[in-house]
């Protein structure tokens, strides 16, 4: 049986593939990208992007397809048609709204992306989320983004929460990676099916019953 914290400092969100769909918007953008260069797009290929910042993303696809030291090419290839698929309409991830509202005015809520701050932006304003979160911290803005735990330690700050004290919420490796680094409680929801990951708790979507039991009952420090 796997007990969640009673009391949470704050509450941090990971935001692609764990509250909005964006990995379908991702992936739609990436495919036509390597469909360029005359490569299908699978599992293989989105786990050389998923979770990773767009200047890594773009150099492990720049091997991938035999161009090394192109990344920077691809990356103003790519940024244009993500941001258009984001415009064009994010979706929650299921069960994202409603833990949101359980939470929102209760516990401090933050979001800590390997995003870029204007795709987040786009993102959390597509979907209509945006005034759920007391603070969020972009990729372009700390020195190292995950899988280094800078993001989630400034966002904790920026929440005047301990993170030692505080939950996280993940769905890939490399996110995994950061919230542990940070010290913090870690909820994983894997956004790539079978994908095994690590977590106090790993649930298959954010309206697992364990998680939504503890959004309405737990409280503030």
């Amino acid at each position: 049986m796997v007990n969640l914290p009673t009391h949470a400092s704050a509450i941090v969100f990971d935001c692609d593939g764990l509250l909005l769909d964006t990995e379908t918007c991702w992936s739609r953008a990436e495919a036509s990208l390597f469909a360029d260069y005359g490569f299908g797009f699978g599992p293989t290929e989105k786990d050389l992007l998923i979770g990773r910042t767009l200047e890594a993303a773009c150099a492990n696809m720049a091997d991938y397809i035999g161009r090394p030291g192109t990344g920077p090419e691809l990356e103003a290839t790519l940024l244009p048609r993500v941001h258009a698929e984001l415009a064009a309409g994010v979706e929650p991830m299921q069960g994202a709204v409603d833990l949101l509202e359980m939470l929102a005015g209760r516990v401090p809520l933050g979001v800590a992306t390997n995003s870029q701050r204007g795709m987040l932006e786009t993102a959390l304003g597509s979907a209509s989320i945006a005034e759920f979160f007391d603070a969020s911290v972009a990729a372009d803005e700390v020195d190292e983004p995950k899988p280094n735990p800078e993001l989630y330690l400034r966002a904790f700050e920026l929440l005047s929460a301990s993170p030692q004290s505080g939950v996280a919420l993940e769905d890939s490796s490399t996110g995994v990676a950061a919230a542990r680094g940070a010290g913090a409680y870690l909820i994983t929801i894997p956004s790539q099916a079978g994908k095994l990951l690590d977590g106090d708790l790993v649930a298959a979507a954010l309206d697992d019953p364990r998680i939504v039991e503890w959004a309405r009952t737990v409280v503030p420090l």
